[in-house]
């Protein structure tokens, strides 16, 4: 969501039992954040959340993008989403690097989940492996996941239910079939192509279409290595049926993973122009893509140049992290050395006559899978374009293999699609090998196994020697890392017996992480985080269960000593009643929002988890079918097996050493070469594989005893204490400003309007469209921008503080967490530049609602400052700030944003010197001094009664203590862009590293969203005094206005919202033409885009270009962009920019208008005081707004960006063993001694797959 994908339980990860919700809820309110490495040119935020989200993950194609760190992002125009650049505006960002893989681990659960981002953090992606389908025999490319006779035996379920049951009753329930998706439609085509075709009204009007290829980069041959993702970039870019449909509204891209390459096409059902449907274009386009592509040399070339400019952006600490892990976990096999991307050695050499051998030899029907999924009432309709477009293609000299027997995949194959799942089973080893020979002669193959390798298990009985730890040192590296692996065959989940296990296995790791993230949380613990995750893997074929615990090197041993004692102490003893209870009760009352809103989720969701369900061989269900059926094994479910079936789970750590035990698939540490001693600098960072044992070793010799009950409120606020608040303060509502009335409410939009007599204003919207279902955000005005030269960093520390003691009133944070898992509240604490804010999302199951407005309550009236959380709060800035010298693009945004912000701390990170003048009381006032009635303002949106929203308002908010004197609120200092200086508009900046890469950002300054600058004009009065007509462009007759469209566009550029509407399509223009010139014409680079920043309170913005290059190309890519900025005046705008440059925005806006989470953003600032110019006009109207636009107005905006050689600002950060030393000038003499180093993310897989085509 990242975002993140959490579980209730969100260091915990699990692959989801029950079909997907919609994947825009995962990204917490619609905030989204793509993985590309973008300058945020803003502070590090403190966001921080409680988790009570979905066991059953949201998953999703953009749900994998994305991160623990997505911030809150200003968006262009008012409630509009940035993302990343669609294909309708030409842009090409291979899914190879974006797509998130399994096993990457979430953020640690807390009070309030830590959401902070940092302006140059490198985004950080999170998935949840999908689960459910079912894989019948005709299904060659389901994993092979069959466990090994040997260890059949020792499986056993251990009979320790009730006598009460009836055993022979239970066995026949527990081994009945899952009930299969009724609205899934899958058929085969004589030439061997399978399809699957599932009607889902979510967007409306819009369908996907993806067609799956079964190839990846395990098929590849030693010369192939990159070959497969080389294929994806030509076939897709080269294809002209393709860019036909680029005029209509639809957005395409492609990724390449391990075991499968695929295409996607998202589209509207019709044209506006045009009654035909455009299903038949889709197909006939994904037809030339997969299977008749041109492999023109123009082409290949071009594609050669990106993909080698990929292969060094996607380069960073992260991916080769990433690759140590995989290739320590699966050494026995090609999972461990062939990543998707490829040789660079080998990608150059590759002629057009190798790339077409391998084509032909996998790209065929036959070993592909076409799904459907969107606004389709006709389905005998889509099966005949389907028949039509692929039923000719590939029947000439095609040898189609027989399917495998039916007791490889089960019995169910008239209800499977295909997939190319990454992995085989001990028992199909020796198959795989006998069909490699035959690949050389035989001209097209499909094999039965995808991908098809040889796992060795991590089953008691079938290792013998345990491998060495594994150490991985780099000086990239901040801090230390270890991974503890376990992996065995998947197991299907086909039954109610299998899906009650998944089950048991949720309430018993999740109990483990949640006893170490609360345990040592009251002090400072000697680990940054632990985690834990349990889950299947399509793409490598098995499930792996994975402990990380990170720390800083100076605490590694008791870290890793602390985990593994933890993990003893729940194998001995297990779960308690109380966990059991409240986690399965927490497990079903997801589940029944889930059931609830399965008419909400978004096509692409849907898709996404059909493909990886069927990979893993798992059946398909609706949400419905699958709360069904967990409340049907729920019901079975006893404390003992609980316990039983957890503890297998864990043996590997718990019994490590034992005989019996299964030894891990691998250790491998990841570590700092350097590390900074308190009062002695930097130091050799020396760690070797015994020093690691005997950690490990320590943990399971230390005491350990069993887990006391912990009592959870079942409230935060009594009714008693309710009525006395209600007396004392007597709340009710008050006219609004400007209207005389208590309560303004609009029709059209559904909007109300409320004040509180304590001065805090309210807006909410009931909404139908997320059952039961709602989200609530406060915003405070001030934000860093506050901050005083006295006070640096005191507002971003201070919200840190607040969330790491996670404590209200008398309640721990460990009663404030369960209260929300048991409600199954979301709370996420955030910093901005401008504003701080707080948002909460629940369900109005069982007093949801009543909880959330209980717990924001209790921040506001009783937030407790704790002296520890204010230390490691501290740190973690400290920590922050020390490690940007180790982030290439980080450290060359840092340098940027000091340069063109004059040194301003309000918006780069606090420096240590800073850090060290704060103390707790500083924190906490500058936090809570902007906590005045009027200066904040609550928006709520959601599946509730006019009466229960207004009643929660007057209990819960209207008694918070009144404090209206908004004079008092502490002052911004001004905020300066830097004159030009001679040496400070172009700088540099280099980096040691052993790889070569390279990154630039070139920025200027622009206006805020409603027309104002940094110089204090208002924009509007120079506005109404141009002519509609005059914006100095030269117009031929029909581009002259005529009087309607003239008096639109006085209306558009008189509109408080005219620069934000203007600005995003300027941004959408000027990102397509950046990809076209810079991308594709000149191939300087692999990545470019276009941001703009614009704020809503402060009274200025700023413009990004991003772009990644060689050491060699980055400087001519920096001259390309200026130039492309600078050009619009002499290569005008065409009308059929602006036109798709709309269709993208408008599109985007319809389909989010069902989300509670983008309402939520419409509603920011309609009553807030220092947005004055945002008003309801700037929600109902913004459909007429965007086509109302014409290029002049769009010249209007762009001549308020500077971008002039004095006014715009440039930064190249060079990385390669021969790159100066100019990175380590960053402020090291402030650093404190007891500074300590940073956090990396580091997850298995997280930056393999390719990134996306586009």
């Amino acid at each position: 969501m990242a975002s993140s994908s959490s579980s209730i339980f969100s260091g915990v990860k699990f692959s989801p039992i029950l079909a997907p919700f919609n994947s825009r809820e995962s990204h917490r309110s619609g905030f989204i954040k793509d993985s590309r490495n973008k300058v945020r040119c803003n502070p590090p935020q403190n966001r921080v959340r409680v988790e009570a989200q979905s066991l059953i993950p949201y998953n999703g194609l953009w749900a994998k993008q994305s991160t623990k760190s997505g911030r809150w992002k200003r968006n262009i125009v008012l409630g509009q989403r940035i993302t990343e650049t669609s294909l309708s505006q030409g842009s090409k960002f291979c899914l190879t690097c974006k797509k998130t893989q399994p096993g990457i681990r979430r953020s640690l659960h807390r009070a309030f989940v830590d959401r902070t981002s940092f302006s140059l953090s490198s985004s950080r992606l999170t998935s949840s492996l999908i689960l459910n389908a079912t894989v019948g025999p005709d299904e060659p490319h389901a994993a092979g996941t069959a466990w090994p006779d040997s260890i059949v035996a020792e499986r056993q379920d251990v009979d320790l239910l009730p006598p009460e049951f009836d055993r022979a009753e239970l066995e026949a329930f527990l081994g009945a079939e899952l009930p299969s998706h009724p609205k899934l439609h899958r058929g085969q085509l004589k030439n061997g192509l399978r399809y699957l075709i599932l009607p889902n009204k979510v967007p409306p009007n819009r369908f996907e279409a993806h067609m799956e290829v079964h190839v990846g980069s395990i098929d590849e041959e030693d010369d192939e290595q990159g070959i497969a993702h080389m294929i994806e970039h030509v076939a897709f870019l080269g294809s002209k049926k393709r860019e036909k449909l680029l005029g209509t509204g639809a957005r395409s891209n492609a990724y390449t993973d391990f075991h499968h390459t695929v295409f996607h096409i998202h589209s509207p059902t019709h044209t506006k122009d045009s009654e035909d449907d455009l299903f038949q274009s889709v197909l006939d386009a994904l037809n030339e893509i997969a299977f008749n592509p041109k492999f023109l040399s123009s082409r290949v070339e071009k594609e050669r140049r990106a993909i080698l400019s990929e292969l060094q952006m996607m380069n960073t600490i992260e991916y080769r992290v990433d690759c140590q892990l995989l290739q320590h976990l699966h050494s026995e096999n090609k999972l461990g050395r062939r990543f998707p991307i490829g040789l660079e050695e080998q990608i150059k050499k590759w002629d057009v006559d190798k790339i077409r051998k391998f084509h032909e030899r996998w790209y065929f029907p036959a070993n592909a899978t076409l799904y459907m999924v969107g606004d389709i009432d006709n389905i005998p309709r889509i099966v005949h374009h389907i028949e039509a477009v692929f039923g000719k293609t590939g029947l000439d000299n095609e040898a189609i293999p027989t399917s495998p027997s039916p007791g490889a995949f089960g019995a169910m194959a008239n209800f499977l699609v295909p997939k190319l799942p990454a992995g085989l089973g001990g028992t199909f080893s020796q198959e795989r090998t006998n069909t490699t020979d035959q690949s050389k002669i035989i001209k097209r193959e499909r094999h039965a196994i995808r991908p098809p390798v040889e796992h060795k298990w991590s089953l008691p009985g079938t290792s013998v020697d345990l491998k060495p730890p594994q150490i991985f040192k780099h000086e990239l590296l901040q801090n230390f890392a270890i991974n503890m692996f376990c992996k065995i065959p998947v197991s299907k989940v086909q039954t109610f017996g299998d899906l009650r296990n998944v089950l048991m296995k949720r309430i018993f790791l999740s109990a483990l992480h949640f006893r170490i993230n609360t345990r040592y949380k009251s002090s400072n613990p000697p680990f940054t985080s632990v985690e834990l995750d349990h889950s299947d893997s399509g793409r490598e074929g098995c499930t792996v269960t994975t402990l990380t615990v990170t720390a800083e090197p100076k605490n590694w041993q008791n870290a890793v000593k602390v985990a593994v004692q933890e993990v003893r102490r729940l194998k001995e003893f297990g779960v308690t009643k109380g966990e059991l209870t409240r986690y399965m009760d927490a497990l079903l009352k997801d589940s029944e929002h889930l059931a609830a809103m399965i008419d909400n989720v978004s096509s692409v969701d849907n898709l996404d988890f059909i493909m990886e369900s069927d990979a893993l061989g798992h059946t398909v269900m609706d949400q419905t079918q699958g709360h069904e059926t967990l409340v049907a094994v729920a019901g079975t479910v006893t404390l003992e097996e609980v316990n039983t079936v957890g503890a297998k789970v864990l043996e590997f750590i718990s019994d490590f050493g034992k005989p019996t035990a299964p030894l891990p698939a691998a250790i491998v540490a990841c570590v700092p070469t350097k590390v900074h001693g308190d009062g002695v600098g930097e130091s050799d960072f020396n760690i070797t594989p015994g020093e690691i044992l005997d950690s490990v070793k320590s943990g399971l010799l230390a005491h350990i005893e069993a887990e006391p009950e912990l009592e959870v409120p079942k409230e935060l606020i009594s009714q008693l204490q309710l009525q006395e608040l209600t007396l004392q303060r007597n709340p009710c509502f008050v006219p609004i400003h400007g209207s005389g009335v208590t309560k303004l409410h609009d029709e059209e939009t559904g909007i109300t309007q409320l004040r509180l007599s304590n001065g805090i204003p309210v807006n909410f919207k009931i909404s139908k469209t997320e059952s039961r279902a709602g989200v609530m955000r406060l915003i405070v005005g001030g934000g860093r921008a506050a901050e005083t030269s006295d006070s640096k960093g005191a507002v971003v520390v201070g919200v840190r503080t607040l969330s790491e003691g996670g404590r209200v009133g008398d309640f721990s944070r460990e009663q404030v967490e369960l209260f929300c898992v048991n409600h199954l509240i979301n709370c996420s604490l955030e910093s901005t530049e401008e504003f701080i804010a707080m948002e909460f999302r629940f369900t109005l199951r069982d007093n949801g609602m009543q909880a959330a407005f209980q717990l924001l309550h209790m921040v506001l009236e009783h937030s407790v400052w704790l002296e520890d959380a204010f230390d490691r709060a501290r740190q973690l800035y400290l920590s922050y700030y020390r490690s940007i010298p180790k982030s290439l693009e980080r450290a060359t945004a840092h340098k940027l944003m000091t340069a063109m912000l004059n040194g301003d701390e309000r918006f780069i990170e606090p420096t240590p010197k800073s850090l060290q003048n704060l103390n707790l009381e500083s924190v906490k006032d500058a936090v809570m001094s902007h906590f005045v009635g009027d200066n904040m303002e609550i928006s709520i949106v959601g599946d509730f009664s006019e009466e229960e929203i207004e009643r929660c308002i007057l209990d819960y908010l209207g008694t918070v203590k009144a404090s209206h004197d908004s004079a008092k609120l502490p002052g911004s200092e001004p905020i300066v862009f830097r004159q030009p200086t001679a040496g400070l508009q172009f700088q540099q900046v280099f980096l040691k590293d052993t790889d070569e890469r390279a990154c630039a950002y070139i920025a200027g300054p622009a206006p805020n969203r409603w027309g104002f600058t940094v110089d204090g004009d208002d924009l509007f009065e120079s506005v109404s005094k141009l002519s509609v007509a005059h914006d100095g462009l030269l117009k031929s007759e029909d581009q002259l206005l005529d009087g309607r469209d003239m008096e639109l566009q006085r209306k558009l550029r008189a509109h408080p919202l005219f620069f934000g509407i203007a600005m995003g399509l300027l941004a959408e223009i000027i990102n397509s033409r950046l990809f076209t010139t810079v991308r594709d014409s000149l191939g300087l680079t692999y990545d470019v885009s276009f941001e703009l920043n614009l704020f809503d309170r402060l009274n200025l913005g700023w413009y990004v270009i991003s772009v990644t290059s060689t050491p060699g190309k980055v400087y001519k890519a920096v001259d390309a962009c200026k130039s492309v900025l600078r050009g619009l005046h002499s290569n005008q705008i065409a009308p059929r920019e602006l036109d798709r440059a709309k269709r993208t925005l408008l599109m985007r806006h319809e389909a989010e208008l069902k989300s509670n989470a983008y309402w939520l953003n419409l509603l920011a600032h309609l009553q807030a005081s220092s947005v004055p110019r945002k008003e309801l006009s700037c929600v109902k109207e913004l459909t007429s707004l965007y086509e109302a636009a014409s290029i002049e107005d769009i010249y209007v905006a762009y001549n308020q960006l500077k971008v002039d050689e004095d006014s715009l600002y440039s930064c190249i950060g060079v990385a390669g063993a021969q790159a100066g030393e100019d990175i380590t000038a960053l402020s090291e003499e402030e650093e404190p001694e007891d500074a300590f180093s940073g956090v990396l993310p580091v997850g298995r897989g997280s930056s393999m797959t390719t990134r996306p085509t586009t």
